[in-house]
C-alpha cells in the first residue's frame, strides 16, 4: 500500500513536469509575435504557480495525515511495551507454578 502512494506521487510529479516541458516547447516553437509570446508565457507561469500551490497543499495534507497516523500507532506501541513486563511476570509465574506441579507429580 505504501508503494502505491509513492508511485502515485511520482507519477503526478512526472506528469506535471512533462506537461510544463511540453507547454514551454509549444510556446517557444509556435510562430507568434514577441508580445503574444510574452502574454502566453505570463499565462503559463500563472498556471504553473497555481498548480504548484495546489500540489504543495496536497502534499501538506497527506504528510499531516501520515504524521497523525504514525503518532497514534507510536502511542499504541508504547502502551504495549509498557504492559509487556506485567505480561512477562504473569506468564513467568504461571510457568513456574505449572513446572512445580509437574515436578511434584
Amino acid at each position: 500500500m505504501g508503494k502505491e502512494k509513492s508511485s502515485t506521487g511520482g507519477f503526478l510529479l512526472g506528469a506535471l513536469i512533462g506537461g510544463l516541458v511540453g507547454a514551454t516547447a509549444a510556446l517557444l516553437l509556435a510562430p507568434k509575435s514577441g508580445k503574444e509570446l510574452r502574454g502566453d508565457l505570463n499565462q503559463q507561469s500563472a498556471l504553473l504557480k497555481q498548480k504548484s500551490t495546489d500540489l504543495a497543499q496536497y502534499a501538506k495534507e497527506k504528510s499531516s495525515g501520515l504524521a497523525k497516523s504514525v503518532s497514534e500507532q507510536s502511542v499504541q506501541v508504547v502502551d504495549k511495551v509498557k504492559k509487556l513486563p506485567s505480561y512477562i511476570k504473569i506468564g513467568g509465574k504461571k510457568e513456574t507454578s505449572s513446572v512445580k506441579s509437574a515436578n511434584e507429580e
